[in-house]
């Protein structure tokens, strides 16, 4: 198995918002980037980082006919967001993953956000490197 860290597969190139963002103006920054999450910016020092998904945006607006320009992503964000460490093997990051059912999360060093990592960046990134 393989001994990558998360550090190695994370993509450092993420979005972060406000929570006052609209689900419309998140998707025009999302889209250039291709990107499947953004993360949600703290509002003090005291606060939780959140994320949204585009999963989030499918369930949470365009399933149940809501408009994107009238929803803020605070509405639809998971706060607070589980992170992982930069230093941890992948292997143990895709257990994370599963054992809270989650795909994404941001990865923290002594509070600083560093990148993102996904059940995607641990297989194509990671797995796939060593095969």
């Amino acid at each position: 198995m393989s001994m990558q860290k998360v550090s190695g597969v994370m993509n450092t190139d993420f979005l972060s918002m406000q929570g006052s963002t609209t689900v419309t103006e998140a998707i025009h920054a999302m889209r250039p980037n291709n990107a499947h999450a953004l993360l949600v910016d703290k509002r003090t020092d005291e606060d939780e980082l959140g994320i949204v998904l585009i999963s989030d945006i499918a369930k949470k607006v365009l399933a149940v006919n809501r408009s994107p320009d009238r929803v803020n992503i605070y509405e639809i964000m998971t706060k607070p967001v589980l992170s992982v460490d930069p230093d941890m093997k992948i292997s143990y990051c895709a257990r994370l993953f599963e054992h809270f059912g989650i795909s994404t999360a941001p990865v923290v060093k002594n509070g600083q956000v560093l990148g993102i990592v996904s059940y995607d960046a641990l297989v194509l990134k990671g797995l796939a490197a060593d095969l």
